[in-house]
């Protein structure tokens, strides 16, 4: 009677060392891997010739087919500023009580029309990109500081043509107009954290793009674009407190308050919201810092899928 002999178990080939220490000891890495903040910042700081550069070929660009070609980038702007003018300004009377009326108008238009741009512009960064983004390797963040970059250069030629109306209503040249430079820096910081963080939605749900229009023009009629918040507030002093705070905290109309205070001598300081630099800073760093790593954080997944 033959003997059954027991079945030697079975054992997997040896493996010389484990995949991530082998990879590590070559040098090699996860393709498309999320560096880590520091290093994610050196690079963009080394690609701030490629996010110039592209910003300024998508202006460029943006009225290539039209006859009149960059006249548009003062022109748009300008003629939504009299649209407003016409239906805020004469049909709703909302010019009643508001010193030099047209400035006060333009201004509001002119620098909620950057922060507006922005955040459209950056909610479609990665998904209208996408080609772009499987391509060539550079971190994400480039697209939408281009994007703003690209608004605050349109800002600039608008406001070219804002100094030309402050000059024609007599509003006298100030040294309050210096003040301009930092606002923008604060505001083109808020612009680029919010553009960040819907970038990133964006580029996992395209459909927010069809919805932003509906929620940036409500944004729009809350922040005093064709309105005085101040005066607003001073006839309904019945609202709740945290009404007045909310509708002055709001940080479309903190950085359009400072730009009228920069400019408009009638804009006096005690129309701004209390701790208005406070808020302006405040803003710019909460939207800027938070949405720059919220953006970051999903590094690795844009163009993937």
């Amino acid at each position: 009677m033959s003997q059954v002999l027991p079945t030697p178990p079975q054992t997997r080939p040896a493996v010389p060392e484990d995949l991530a220490a082998l990879a590590a000891r070559h040098g090699l890495s996860v393709s498309g891997a999320r560096p880590s903040l520091p290093d994610y910042v050196r690079q963009l700081w080394a690609r701030r010739h490629f996010i110039s550069a592209f910003a300024t070929a998508k202006l460029t660009a943006q009225y290539s087919q039209a006859k009149l070609g960059q006249v548009w980038q003062v022109m748009t702007p300008l003629l939504n500023a009299a649209v407003y003018y016409f239906i805020f300004g004469v049909l709703l009377g909302t010019k009643r009580g508001v010193a030099d009326f047209i400035p006060f108008l333009v201004t509001g238009v002119f620098v909620w029309t950057f922060t507006q741009s922005s955040i459209m512009a950056g909610t479609r960064a990665i998904s209208g990109n996408i080609g772009l983004v499987r391509a060539l390797h550079f971190p994400r963040a480039a697209l939408p500081i281009s994007f703003c970059l690209q608004q605050l250069q349109q800002l600039l030629f608008s406001m070219a043509a804002l100094v030309v109306i402050l000059l024609v209503v007599g509003v006298p040249p100030a040294f309050s107009w210096v003040l301009c430079v930092p606002v923008l820096i604060l505001q083109f910081l808020f612009n680029a954290g919010v553009s960040g963080v819907l970038a990133r939605i964006g580029a996992k749900t395209p459909d927010i793009a069809q919805l932003m229009p509906f929620v940036l023009r409500t944004w729009m009629y809350v922040s005093g674009v064709m309105w005085s918040i101040d005066n607003l507030l001073k006839s309904h002093h019945d609202w709740p407190t945290w009404l007045d705070d909310l509708l002055r905290a709001n940080p479309a109309a903190v950085y359009i308050d400072l730009m009228r205070f920069a400019l408009i001598d009638s804009f006096h300081a005690d129309q701004l919201p209390p701790h208005v630099w406070a808020w302006a800073i405040g803003w710019a760093l909460f939207a800027g810092v938070g949405g720059f790593i919220y953006f970051w954080k999903a590094e690795e997944t844009y163009g993937r899928g």
